[in-house]
């Protein structure tokens, strides 16, 4: 009987991810584009606008979005912060809201024609604005404030209507009486 030789166990290979397939075209985008597209939001730039910025369609835009992290974050943050202002604006001019302000004034001084300047330190108010109150009313609680009203018609027990439609006259009996009966 013959003797069994020892295993020795064999160490696996740690797994290697594969490496990417380099197909299509290599990409246009550029890391300076996420501060562009950044500075770009701040100014309410769409993806439309920002796509023909950059030279390209809005599928290569979509496309940087997914592939490129520091871009997506640069839009959200620019389109986030831009949303923010307009919002704290509108809301200021829906309920009104006061600032100072200097008041500038050239004084005459004597009788030779000289003049001073004077400022006044005054307070600007700003009453509120009915249409920017409705327009953030509207979209904060559109259930109670907006336009379009749904009018529902229902028949007995909350059914549906029934309609019928009772035809007492032929088209050709129509037609004769509108000739006079001929």
């Amino acid at each position: 009987m013959a003797a069994k030789k020892a295993v020795k166990p064999v160490k696996a290979k740690p797994a290697t991810k594969p490496a990417p397939k380099k197909n299509g075209r290599p990409t246009s985008y550029k890391p300076e584009y996420a501060e562009q597209a950044y500075k770009l939001c701040l100014l309410g730039a769409t993806d439309r606008r920002m796509a023909d910025f950059f030279g390209v369609s809005e599928q290569t835009l979509n496309a940087w979005k997914s592939a490129q992290p520091k871009f997506l974050e640069s839009l959200t943050r620019g389109k986030d912060l831009a949303d923010a202002e307009i919002a704290n604006s509108l809301f200021h001019r829906a309920k009104g809201y006061e600032h100072p302000e200097d008041d500038i004034k050239a004084v005459s001084v004597g009788g030779g024609g000289g003049s001073e300047i004077v400022i006044t330190k005054t307070v600007k108010r700003y009453p509120p604005d009915t249409p920017a109150a409705a327009l953030w009313l509207k979209n904060r609680q559109p259930a109670l404030w907006r336009d379009k009203i749904d009018h529902e018609h229902s028949g007995p027990n909350g059914g549906p209507q029934q309609h019928e439609h009772t035809v007492t006259m032929t088209a050709e009996d129509a037609y004769k009486a509108m000739l006079g009966g001929k």
